[in-house]
This record gives C-alpha cells, sequence and structure tokens, in this order.
C-alpha cells in the first residue's frame, strides 16, 4: 500500500476546494430523467394536439351545436391553450419530483442561493416570451407561437447555465435554433414544438443520465 506524497495530499485537497466552491455557486441536482419526464409529457401533450387538429380539419373547420353550425377555431384555439397549459405543469411537477429525490440521494439542499439564482435567470426570458405570447395571441398570430415558444425557452435555459450543469446551455442553443428554423415554417410549428420540447428533452435527459447518473 502507498502513501500519498504532499503533492498528491495537495492536489486532492485542491479538488475538494473545487468541488465545494462549485456545490456552493452552482445548482447540481438537476436530474436527467427530469429532462425525461418532460419531453414524454410533451410527446404525449403534442399527440392529443395533433389528434384534435385532425378531427377539426376532418369536420371542414365547422361543427354543429344546438342546431346550429359555428366555427370551430376559437374553441379549438382554447383547447389547445389549456392542453399546453396542462403539459407545463405536468412537465413541471415530475422534473421536480426528480429534481427533489436526486437531491435528497446525493444529500444536497433543492433550495439555497445557487437554486435561487438558477431559478431568477430562468424565470427573466421566461417571462418576457410568456408576456410575447399573449401579445401573439391577441393579435391571432398563432403561427408564431410555437417559434416565440422555443426561443425564448431556448434563452432561459442559455441564461441559467451559469448557475447549473454547463451541459444545459447545449440544450438551450438547439431550442434557439429550432425555433429560429421554424419561424420560417410557421405552419408546421406543432412538429417543430414536438421536436423541441418533446425529442431534445428526451435526448438531454438521456444523456444527462448517462453522463451523471449512472453510477
Amino acid at each position: 500500500m502507498t502513501s500519498q506524497t504532499p503533492a498528491d495530499q495537495s492536489l486532492e485537497t485542491l479538488q475538494d476546494i473545487r468541488r465545494m466552491m462549485e456545490r456552493s455557486s452552482r445548482f447540481i441536482s438537476l436530474s436527467g430523467l427530469s429532462g425525461l419526464s418532460a419531453g414524454i409529457c410533451a410527446l404525449i401533450g403534442a399527440w392529443i394536439g395533433h389528434v384534435w387538429i385532425m378531427d377539426y380539419y376532418a369536420a371542414g373547420g365547422y361543427v354543429s351545436r344546438h342546431g346550429y353550425v359555428h366555427d370551430a377555431a376559437s374553441d379549438l384555439r382554447w383547447r389547445l391553450i389549456a392542453l399546453a397549459a396542462a403539459v407545463l405543469i405536468a412537465a413541471l411537477a415530475s422534473s421536480t419530483w426528480f429534481t427533489w429525490r436526486k437531491a435528497r440521494k446525493s444529500m444536497l439542499p433543492i433550495w439555497d442561493h445557487a437554486s435561487r439564482k438558477l431559478l431568477i435567470n430562468m424565470l427573466i426570458p421566461l417571462i418576457a416570451g410568456g408576456l410575447f405570447v399573449l401579445g401573439l395571441l391577441y393579435h391571432s398570430d398563432w403561427e408564431y407561437v410555437a417559434p416565440a415558444c422555443l426561443v425564448f425557452y431556448g434563452l432561459a435555459l442559455v441564461n441559467a447555465s451559469k448557475y447549473t450543469l454547463t451541459d444545459i446551455r447545449y440544450l438551450g442553443l438547439l431550442e434557439v435554433l429550432l425555433g429560429s428554423i421554424c419561424m420560417y415554417y410557421p405552419h408546421e410549428g406543432l412538429y417543430f414544438w414536438t421536436a423541441g420540447f418533446g425529442v431534445l428533452h428526451i435526448i438531454y435527459g438521456l444523456i444527462m443520465w448517462w453522463k451523471y447518473e449512472r453510477k
């Protein structure tokens, strides 16, 4: 059995200090399963929305109620908004649970200075994006809602990456890129939304789980 040299002990001490500083300045309890669960929620929501849209077009954009026929576009839009809200709540709930479970296993606090910084820096672009999307809805520019959601969400991830694992920055950049491309194909917004919030989240979650949690 070999004893550590003073140089080895000094290096180990520096690594311990670095880990302690990282834990105090970054929220490192994000779970890959959080991204996976959020992606699955998004795929389920996208499938339901796709079925509703296909039914709408199959009916010629009109439905019959109480003996008269009226345009169902407004009904479909509000149903899609409610569906998006339900998907968001489900994704947040599942992500929070997996993150809390990882933090408890690692014996780390889930709410500290780093997590507060993470939340604040993520909320700023999200709130701005939410107000922007509400403006689009007010002016009936529905086709640009999907790209706006992707771009502002991506900016939120990039902005928050300074206070958590840097891998999330790459997810944010991909979301911004996808949303920017979607601007040129506004009528395919549901497919871009599915790719961004569903497929990319699942891929990111699997990579994060393999990289940090597999052992």
